[in-house]
């Protein structure tokens, strides 16, 4: 009887280590981050050059987008858009405009606009921004 216990228990050590040892080999097999020399598609792309720029000049090196302290912060697809909208009205000298996007909490966009909150383009007055924003979109959306 001792002999069929020890039989018993040695078989079900041997199987428990034969399940953890496939659990390890099939988790090293999940792609996430490109394990090969492919990368996912996720990481092909790159953030616009307006944010590589901006986030360059703040010694960040290249990042997803550009965040500086005291900013709300939106999605990251937002955040490229308004370095793209930030890079034409800096480039503007008659620029009168400080523009922040944030999500809101349940999760909509926040326009901001020299410190008045929009939650829709079409709430902005000024209708020269409204397209500058639009032409952000649609460049972001070329990039893409």
């Amino acid at each position: 009887m001792t002999i069929t216990i020890m039989v018993v228990g040695a078989i079900v050590i041997l199987i428990s280590v034969g399940l953890l040892a496939l659990v390890f080999i099939k988790s090293n097999q999940v792609q996430l981050t490109g394990r090969t020399d492919e990368k996912p598609e996720w990481m092909h792309a790159e953030p616009p050059k307006e944010t590589m720029t901006a986030t360059r000049a703040d010694g960040e090196g290249v990042t997803l987008f550009d965040h500086d302290g005291g900013e709300r912060i939106a999605a990251p697809f937002a955040e490229q858009i308004e370095d793209i909208l930030r890079a034409k009205l800096d480039s503007d000298p008659f620029n009168k405009f400080s523009i922040d996007f944030g999500s809101a909490k349940d999760g909509s966009l926040e326009i901001w606009v020299n410190g008045k909150m929009y939650a829709s383009v079409d709430d902005i007055p000024d209708a020269g921004l409204k397209m500058a924003f639009h032409e952000a979109v649609k460049k972001w959306d070329k990039g893409k």
